[in-house]
């Protein structure tokens, strides 16, 4: 990884961006922000996206997300604050049932929003950001 202050951040372990964006950037400032673009639940062997519904693809963009990390040297426990989009709603239990296992205590604040679709029909997509002192 570059050690520019705003560095991209990209890794052949999380699916590559399908649009104009960065998988996630990194940034210092007494200490290093790293902030992930979401993550759905695309497979990077594959590009496509994990069948079984809420649940794998919520696994899966959660390791996606782990793999961003990894690549700034960072991990789920340096992150603070997440993101979740649904595709509905009534995916809410089956999305925080996988979610709550990925991350140490303490667990990151956490904002979940439905929104209408997401890309490639995905039913949940996460971002994060994580801080490193």
């Amino acid at each position: 990884m570059s050690r520019d202050p705003l560095a991209a951040i990209q890794t052949p372990n999380a699916p590559a961006a399908i649009g104009p964006y960065a998988q996630g950037r990194t940034g210092s400032l007494a200490g290093r922000w790293i902030v992930s673009s979401g993550q759905v639940g695309l497979d990077p062997a594959t590009g496509k996206l994990v069948s079984g519904g809420v649940g794998p693809e919520t696994d899966r963009a959660l390791r996606n997300l782990e793999a961003v990390l990894k690549a700034a040297n960072a991990g789920l426990g340096d992150v603070v604050k997440t993101t979740v989009f649904l595709a509905d709603m009534g995916d809410f239990a089956a999305m925080n049932e996988v979610y709550g296992g990925f991350f140490p205590d303490p667990k990151p604040a956490r904002s979940t929003v439905a929104v209408r679709t997401l890309p490639r029909d995905a039913r949940v997509e996460i971002e994060v950001w994580a801080f490193l002192t």
